[in-house]
């Protein structure tokens, strides 16, 4: 009977053990290689995360992906994706969670339920608190960023929006209020799921490749929250996603910004978080928009660069225009996606540490 019990008492403590260690892994950069990721059409909400979507786009590009990007939208509360996180990792995929801190879709105003300001003051304190300890006890390695391309004009969560380089109503008067109330705030929120145990978010910060207004107050390193709280940084880089529109090239895009996000800090791994361009065959060739984009990557002039991440998705616009970016939206598209990923550079499995 007491050796049965000690032997209990060891396997429970290997079991403690092993739950810590999967609590406390994170998503590391490859030593060499990028990483293959992807939005994989998940429906106009950008959450609708299931198994049969992310399987066709594996098939449609004859390449594996590294993690799942998907939204969490706070429509009907702040809740932790756990059913949409459960689905990715069944695949062996690591869920990529974009925070979107919106109760609809409220493009180009603040949302009248979540500003950045009732978030930093702690009003959703109690629902951040439990998603935290959701994500926490979900226990498998996630991905999550907050506050998606902040420096643009779109969301809700903007800097203009929220602030803009006024110095004077928030925080450090030196310093412009939209940036340093987005930078706390979330780092409060990576605060409170570090206090609730969730170590197993490995933490990014996503820019638009440009800003919006190009505003000196409106830079990357005024919303960086610091290399103590991100673990990847990363950019948005689109051709376009208006029909009618000519689409910038992606290597002259990356080419200007690189000396940017790089400079944010000394050794954070940088990703291509988003990118992509609609088929528009009147105005440039998407095939050949695609394949600069591999010819830049394999180049080796972007060394940091450690993961790419597409935006495979198509939506009707309010005038009735249809912007299709996904892969498969042209012959030519998809043939110079598929030369270029096939590529050894790219990889197809994580690293995690250990």
């Amino acid at each position: 009977m007491i050796c049965r019990f000690k032997f209990l008492i060891i396997l429970f403590f290997i079991f403690s053990l092993s739950t810590v260690y999967s609590q406390s892994v994170k998503v590391l950069p490859p030593k060499h290689g990028i990483y293959h990721s992807a939005f994989p059409l998940m429906g106009a909400t950008e959450d609708s995360v299931e198994k049969g979507r992310i399987e066709q786009f594996e098939i449609l590009t004859g390449k594996k992906i590294v993690w799942v990007y998907f939204s969490n939208n706070w429509f009907k509360g702040i809740k932790f994706p756990l059913n949409e996180c459960e689905t990715v990792s069944a695949l062996g995929k690591i869920p990529f969670i974009r925070i979107m801190p919106r109760s609809d879709y409220y493009d180009g105003v603040l949302d009248p339920v979540y500003t950045l300001k009732k978030i930093y003051d702690g009003e959703f304190d109690s629902s951040l608190i439990q998603w935290a300890r959701d994500a926490r006890d979900f226990g498998k390695p996630i991905m999550a960023e907050f506050g998606t391309e902040v420096n643009g004009s779109w969301f809700s969560w903007s800097g203009i929006l929220n602030g803009g380089g006024v110095t004077d109503n928030f925080g450090d008067s030196t310093l412009p209020d939209g940036p340093e109330l987005f930078k706390e705030t979330f780092k409060r929120i990576i605060d409170i799921c570090r206090e609730n145990g969730a170590s197993n978010i490995t933490w990014c910060f996503h820019m638009n490749a440009g800003s919006a207004p190009d505003e000196n107050w409106n830079t990357y390193n005024n919303y960086y929250p610091g290399d103590d709280y991100i673990d990847w940084i990363g950019l948005s880089i689109y051709g376009t996603h208006i029909p009618g529109h000519q689409a910038s090239k992606f290597s002259d895009v990356l080419r200007n910004v690189y000396p940017k996000i790089t400079s944010l800090s000394p050794d954070k791994p940088i990703a291509i978080f988003e990118f992509g361009t609609i088929e528009d065959s009147t105005n440039y060739d998407k095939g050949l928009w695609m394949r600069d984009v591999f010819s830049c990557l394999i180049s080796g002039e972007f060394p940091r660069i450690k993961a790419i991440s597409y935006w495979h998705s198509a939506w009707i616009n309010a005038d009735g225009s249809v912007s299709n970016m996904r892969l498969d939206s042209s012959p030519s598209s998809i043939r110079e996606y598929k030369v270029g990923i096939s590529n050894p550079l790219f990889i197809s499995y994580p690293v995690l540490s250990q």
